[in-house]
């Protein structure tokens, strides 16, 4: 294998089925998502050669706290049922240079294309992350249906928000016990959403953008991926019983709450551990 062989490392296979996973989810339709995963330079120097810079474009953001990291990320305006055959077309390995207001491109965007347009979102995510977890690898941004609809319907209230979440599965309380970060509607593609996101992200690992969809980070693809399988389900569950009627017979608990919490040696964010029922009279 040649250094210039990236397109067959783990990290671009990896891209490859995460970007196809979250489309055929229904999540990511048309140009509607974008993913970016930070690399060590031992990995990358594998499969890439990293002293061959085929092209350097702006950023319109200071990233200079990340200077010198590598990113794999996907490309602005391109769909991601395409990623899985085009991964070099569609997604390009990139290192944030020294004056931290541009990426030198190592791989792939072969057509002259460049990183998202959220790339700004993902970077100030990332820099918050890592703050938080040394092992921060992952930020993705996709459109969960049962998620955005939900924004529509429920109070714009993180405690809220992630009560009901927590509620509708055992699952919920422990894959995100600190709960569901929420900003309000901003216009997207903007530095001021990546800067409330980012904000968020110092204590949520996932944030709701209302009527528009979510940013989620992680140390792994799989990890991510699955945090976000786990808010949506909760949300699909709500979602359906709400078509039911909307009628709450029953319940988990908060004391149930707490019991898992226990159970699985996690601790939930405790200003959301009480509150209202979801069951009318309670």
């Amino acid at each position: 294998m040649t250094k210039e062989k990236f397109i067959n490392s783990p990290y671009a296979d990896e891209m490859r089925k995460i970007t196809l996973g979250l489309y055929t989810h229904g999540w990511d339709e048309r140009n509607g998502g974008n993913v970016s995963y930070r690399l060590t330079k031992e990995e990358v120097s594998q499969y890439a050669d990293v002293d061959t810079v085929l092209r350097n474009v702006k950023i319109d953001f200071d990233a200079s706290e990340l200077a010198g990291q590598y990113f794999l990320v996907t490309g602005t305006g391109r769909y991601f049922k395409n990623v899985y055959d085009h991964c070099e077309r569609d997604a390009g390995l990139v290192q944030i240079a020294a004056d931290g207001h541009s990426v030198d491109i190592h791989w792939g965007f072969n057509d002259g294309g460049q990183p998202t347009s959220e790339f700004p979102a993902h970077l100030m995510t990332h820099i918050n992350r890592l703050k938080v977890d040394a092992d921060q690898r992952i930020v993705m941004h996709c459109h969960p249906t049962n998620l955005v609809g939900m924004s529509f319907t429920v109070p714009l209230d993180e405690k809220t928000f992630s009560r009901i979440l927590w509620k509708m599965q055992a699952e919920s309380i422990v894959v995100f016990p600190e709960g569901l970060g929420v900003i309000p509607y901003m216009t997207p593609g903007t530095n001021d959403i990546g800067a409330a996101t980012a904000a968020k992200m110092k204590d949520f690992r996932v944030v709701l953008w209302p009527h528009h969809g979510i940013f989620a980070a992680g140390d792994s693809m799989d990890e991510t991926f699955g945090l976000i399988e786990t808010v949506e389900k909760a949300a699909l569950i709500y979602t359906t019983v709400q078509a039911q009627g909307g009628h709450f017979l029953q319940e988990i608990t908060d004391k149930d709450l707490a019991d898992l919490a226990a159970r699985f040696s996690i601790k939930p964010n405790p200003d959301f551990l009480t509150g209202k029922s979801l069951v009318e009279g309670k």
